[in-house]
């Protein structure tokens, strides 16, 4: 094997986190060492946040989930049931934000799997929820249950990804029956933290009960471990649906954490300007975290941002623009403005996975990052604006995620870092090549790609011309091919599978209830 493929080989074990011949790669803890961008002045944070406290006191949030109503009302807001409208005003906001906690640690199926969220801890977790997926070979295609199950394979597979998302819809499975599916095989496929959708009281009931499970937890022990989270979308503009109300209550009654995060794409669910997005976003995101606080004070949550534009020529939703990396750093500000952890994401709008893709992703992932997210959701596998799940684009995106942990390792200065023996033995108008300095360094001095290919152009021919997504779909079903599950209690395995067998018997859930 040519010295390029061993590299590339190597490269690949030390991004793979699965266990492979009982060894086992310590999950990557990433810190953020850089400041965020401040695009916003402090006048102008304090602006927007102006602007959507007088949004929830004069207009008000639309909640259609009758006791969510109560539960703001018995907090102190202003609620007229007949047009299910809940006003709330500063004060109250402030005093139910104020119990959110700062920082919280999410428990994973091991202890190196544990993920701190807040501060300067960065996760990454997968893509989540899309429709269909895709791959060079199969095409795009309705999601399956083994497409699910390959992509939490993939998601367990790379330490740089610390949490999972359900990464495609699996169409072949009833709706009904659906989340049994969608935990049982995040918790069998993968150690680390589990995703869980808000369908319903009972199919949440259902999920979380099989986390409990699958983590060895008293009932009284999981409602104060966080061991799961999920994401709840206002429906922009200042609604929250029944279902997403019900499920901020659910998850904070079980001390899960809940990820608010408003939809608003400028110039079609939010004001086209973005001062005026941002407003209705920072308003409808206080209102979900306000309601989690009145259902239990200190309930794990975190500020979400999803704000975009459209194209204004189609009306589709556009990723990655100037402007939805503006509204990231801006939102950033606004999170810790509230002091509460935040969270982005690594989206695109492109169709395929090709140039277009790449460079939407990273700079969705700039904004992310250098606004200061905590929480990076659909971090590896996002195609066609979220309705496609991409095994080439999960791993394109696993190499920019490793490049980006990579930029957080701090830079060292000192006396044999600075390598004064090394220049004398160079000497002018010698190299480096064979210097004691690079010779004792040259295996680890750089980062290894996963993915991109260095070679020159006679080479890259003569291994086959393979562009970077044919590359990347080797990489992924090797890494299938490769894949071992982390050990799962035998007693622990039967358990969370006659629950799910029983559960399906009984006839699941259903979707509104």
């Amino acid at each position: 094997m040519a010295e390029r493929e061993r590299r590339s080989e190597r490269a690949l074990r030390r991004g793979a986190g699965s266990a492979r011949g009982g060894a086992r790669i310590e999950q990557r803890r990433l810190r953020n060492p850089f400041p965020p961008i401040r695009i916003l002045s402090d006048d102008q944070v304090e602006a927007i946040h102006g602007a959507a406290l007088r949004i929830l006191k004069e207009i008000g949030v639309r909640v259609l989930h009758d006791g969510a109503r109560s539960l703001f009302r018995a907090a102190g807001a202003e609620v007229d049931d007949g047009g299910r409208m809940v006003r709330l005003d500063g004060d109250l906001i402030a005093g139910l934000l104020a119990q959110a906690p700062p920082t919280l640690t999410l428990k994973g199926g091991s202890p190196e799997r544990a993920v701190r969220v807040g501060g300067d801890a960065v996760a990454f977790g997968t893509v989540g929820g899309p429709p269909h997926a895709s791959d060079l070979k199969g095409g795009r295609r309705p999601g399956t249950l083994e497409d699910f199950k390959n992509l939490m394979r993939l998601g367990q597979s790379f330490d740089v990804i610390h949490l999972l998302n359900p990464a495609v819809e699996p169409l072949d499975v009833p709706p009904r029956t659906r989340h049994l599916d969608l935990t049982l095989y995040q918790l069998l496929l993968s150690d680390k933290v589990p995703f869980v959708f808000c369908r319903g009281a009972q199919a949440v009931a259902d999920c979380l009960e099989m986390v409990r499970v699958g983590r060895g937890l008293t009932h009284e022990a999981f409602r104060d471990t966080p061991c799961a989270y999920t994401v709840v979308n206002t429906n922009s503009p200042l609604q929250i649906d029944a279902l997403m109300a019900q499920g901020i209550v659910d998850f904070a009654l079980a001390g899960q954490l809940v990820i608010v995060t408003p939809f608003t794409l400028a110039g079609a669910m939010a004001p086209i300007s973005l001062a005026g997005a941002l407003a209705q976003q920072h308003a409808e995101a206080m209102a979900g975290i306000a309601l989690a606080q009145a259902v239990r004070p200190g309930a794990p949550v975190a500020y979400g941002a999803f704000t975009s534009n459209v194209d204004m020529k189609s009306g589709a939703p556009a990723f990655g623009t100037p402007e939805y990396v503006k509204a990231a750093f801006a939102s950033g500000q606004l999170a810790r403005r509230l002091n509460l952890p935040w969270r982005s994401s690594n989206v695109n709008a492109s169709n395929a996975p090709d140039a277009q893709a790449a460079y939407e992703s990273q700079m969705s992932l700039w904004g992310a990052v250098m606004g200061g997210a905590n929480l990076v959701m659909h971090g590896a596998g996002w195609l066609e604006g979220g309705l496609t799940a991409s095994f080439e684009k999960f791993v394109i995106d696993v190499e920019m995620l490793q490049m980006f942990a990579a930029l957080f390792t701090p830079l060292t200065v000192n006396e044999a870092e600075l390598a004064l023996d090394a220049v004398r033995e160079a000497g002018p108008g010698g190299h480096y090549f064979a210097t004691a300095h690079t010779l004792e360094r040259y295996e680890h001095a750089f980062y290894a790609p996963l993915l991109s290919d260095w070679r020159n152009f006679g080479q890259w021919t003569e291994y086959g011309a393979k562009d970077a997504a044919a590359r990347a779909h080797e990489i992924a079903f090797r890494t299938l091919e490769a894949f071992e599950p982390p050990p799962v209690d035998p007693g622990v395995r039967e358990e969370l599978e006659a629950f799910a067998a029983r559960r399906r018997k009984e006839g699941g859930a259903a979707v509104d209830g």
